[in-house]
C-alpha cells in the first residue's frame, strides 16, 4: 500500500493520468520503500503538453495581458501555500531531505520567493522611448519593447525540485511565456505539488503544463527537439547540458543552462579557528546534493594540520539522518544510484592517495535507505578527480595552499565556476580576492548571496545565463525595436 496518492499530469488546465493509465513506482531514499505511484507520461502526453502551451501562447492574451498574469500567479502562489502541509511529507520522502529543509529551501522559501518575481513583473519597464533620431535623412521615433520569448521547456533535477521549478516557471509565466515543466523521474511528487496548485489556483488552460516520466531522457529530448518550443531552461549536470545545447542547435532555441560546480571555500591565514572551519560543514546541507555547495576547502599550509584536526571533530560529531528533525540539514542520498556514485568517488579518492579522515562509509543500513556519513578527505592535490569532478554528496576535500595568489590559482583551476566562499577577518582583503575568482556567486564569511532578487548562475562549464533576479527574468524576454516616422523638428 502506497503512503501517498498516485500523482497526475497537469496538461491544458486538467489534472489527468498518463496515456493508458501508465504509472511508475516512487521510492523513498529514507527507507527504500515505495511511497507512491506517479503518472508516467508517454510521447503523446508530452506532445499534448507542448501543443497546449503553444496554443495558449499564440491564441490567447496571456503574453500581452499583464494584469491577468499577475492575478493568476498570485492565486497559484496562494494555492501552493494552502497545499504545503499536504505535500511537505511527500517532498521529504522522495527527496530524502529533513523536515527542516522543507521549511527552508525545499518548499516554503521558494513559494515565498515568488512574490519578488511577481512584483518585479508588475513594475517592469516593458517599453522605453529612445527619442527621435535622424537616419538616412528620416526623422524617426524609436521605441524598445520587451515581449515574451514564447513557449518554455523547463527541465529540472531532483535535488531541490520545488525551488528550481518555481524559479524557472514563475519568471517565465510572469514574463508572458507559457511553460512545459518536465520533472526528474526521482521527484514527481514535487512536480505534482505545482500541478495541483495550478489547477486549484485556476491558471488559464495551457499556460502551465507539468509532466512526469520514468524515463530519464526521452521526455526531455522530445521537448528540446520540438520546434514549437522557443526556450529551454535546464538545471542539471554539465554532461546533460552539453547534449541539450547540441540538440537545441537545429532549431536555434534560446538555451539557459545551470550546471555543475566544484566550488572552493578559501580560509585565509587571518581567519578565526574554529569558527571559520564551520563553513566546511556546508557539504552536509541536503547531503551535499547541491550544485553551489563549496566542496573544496583551501587552507593555508601553515595551519593545515590544525584545520584538519578541527574538521575531523566537526565531521564526526555532525548530526544527520533524522528525516523529522528540525535541527538537521542532512538526510539521505536521493537514490540507490546516487548512493553508489558517491561511494565510488570515495573509493577513487582513497585510490588516488588522499587521506580519509572521517566518514567514507554507509550509515543506518538497518533502515534500508541510502545514507552516507559526512566524509572528509585530507592530503588532496587539486589535480585529483575528487578535487576536479562533481561528486554531489557529503564529501569535503581539504587542499593546502602557500599564499593568496596560490589560493586564487587553485580556486580557478577547475572546469567549473558556479560558487565560492572566503573566510577572513579582513573584509577588504577578502573582497579583493573574491573579485579574482572566476565564479558566478561568492560568499564572504557568513554572507548569503541566495535570494529571489539575486542572479544565480556560473562561469565556464557551470552554465550559460542567469536564473532569478532581474537578469533571470530577462532570460524569458525578447527585445523589439519599433520606429515610426516623426514630424521634423
Amino acid at each position: 500500500m502506497s503512503r501517498f496518492p498516485t500523482s497526475l499530469l497537469y496538461i491544458d488546465g486538467v489534472l489527468r493520468p498518463a496515456e493508458g493509465g501508465r504509472t511508475y513506482a516512487v521510492e523513498s531514499p529514507l527507507d527504500g520503500q515505495v511511497v507512491a505511484q506517479a503518472a508516467d507520461a508517454s510521447a503523446a502526453d508530452v506532445d499534448a503538453a507542448i501543443a497546449a502551451a503553444r496554443r495558449a501562447f499564440d491564441l490567447t492574451d496571456w503574453p500581452s495581458n499583464l494584469a491577468l498574469r499577475l492575478d493568476a500567479l498570485r492565486r497559484w502562489q496562494q494555492a501552493l501555500k494552502d497545499l504545503a502541509e499536504t505535500y511537505r511529507p511527500q517532498i521529504s520522502a522522495e527527496v530524502g531531505c529533513t523536515r527542516l529543509l522543507t521549511h527552508l529551501i525545499q518548499l516554503d522559501m521558494p513559494v515565498d520567493m515568488m512574490s519578488w518575481t511577481i512584483d518585479h513583473a508588475e513594475g517592469y519597464e516593458w517599453e522605453r522611448d529612445l527619442g527621435v533620431g535622424n537616419v538616412f535623412g528620416v526623422q524617426s521615433r524609436r521605441t524598445v519593447v520587451k515581449e515574451a520569448a514564447g513557449v518554455v521547456g523547463a527541465i529540472i533535477p531532483w535535488n531541490v525540485p520545488v525551488q528550481i521549478a518555481l524559479a524557472k516557471c514563475t519568471a517565465a509565466l510572469a514574463a508572458g511565456c507559457t511553460v512545459v515543466l518536465k520533472s526528474a523521474p526521482d521527484t514527481p511528487l514535487s512536480a505534482a505539488f505545482l500541478g495541483e496548485a495550478a489547477y486549484r489556483g485556476g491558471l488559464p488552460a495551457g499556460v502551465f503544463n507539468m509532466i512526469t516520466s520514468a524515463d530519464k531522457a526521452a521526455a526531455g529530448e522530445q521537448i528540446v527537439a520540438d520546434p514549437r518550443v522557443d526556450v529551454i531552461s535546464f538545471t542539471g549536470s554539465t554532461g546533460v547540458g552539453k547534449r541539450i545545447m547540441a540538440a537545441a542547435a537545429p532549431t536555434l532555441k534560446r538555451v539557459f543552462l545551470e550546471l555543475g560546480g566544484k566550488s572552493a571555500n578559501i580560509v585565509l591565514d587571518d581567519a578565526k579557528f574554529p569558527d571559520a572551519l564551520e563553513s566546511g560543514l556546508a557539504v552536509c546541507m541536503n547531503a551535499g546534493q547541491g550544485c553551489a555547495i563549496t566542496t573544496r576547502l583551501l587552507v593555508p599550509r601553515s595551519r593545515y594540520e590544525e584545520a584538519v584536526a578541527i574538521l575531523k571533530q566537526m565531521f564526526e560529531a555532525a548530526p544527520f539522518g533524522d528525516a523529522e528533525a528540525m535541527d538537521q540539514v542532512m538526510g539521505s542520498m536521493v537514490s540507490k544510484a546516487q548512493f553508489d556514485r558517491v561511494l565510488n568517488y570515495i573509493e577513487i579518492g582513497k585510490a588516488e592517495g588522499a587521506r580519509l579522515v572521517a566518514g567514507g562509509e554507509p550509515a543506518f543500513a538497518e533502515r534500508g535507505g541510502y545514507y552516507i556519513k559526512p566524509t572528509l578527505f585530507a592530503d588532496v592535490d587539486n589535480s585529483m578527480r575528487i578535487a576536479q569532478e562533481e561528486i554531489f554528496g557529503p564529501v569535503l576535500v581539504v587542499i593546502p595552499y602557500e599564499d593568496d595568489d596560490d589560493a586564487v590559482r587553485i580556486a580557478n583551476d577547475s572546469p567549473y565556476g558556479l560558487s565560492g566562499a572566503i573566510q577572513s577577518t579582513d573584509p577588504q582583503r577578502a573582497m579583493a580576492m573574491a573579485r579574482r575568482i572566476r565564479t558566478g556567486t561568492m560568499s564572504i564569511n557568513k554572507g548569503v548571496y541566495f535570494g529571489a532578487d539575486a542572479p544565480f548562475g556560473g562561469y565556464k562549464q557551470s552554465g550559460i545565463g542567469r536564473e532569478m533576479g532581474a537578469e533571470g527574468f530577462d532570460e524569458f524576454l525578447q527585445t523589439k525595436t519599433i520606429a515610426t516616422e516623426a514630424e521634423p523638428a
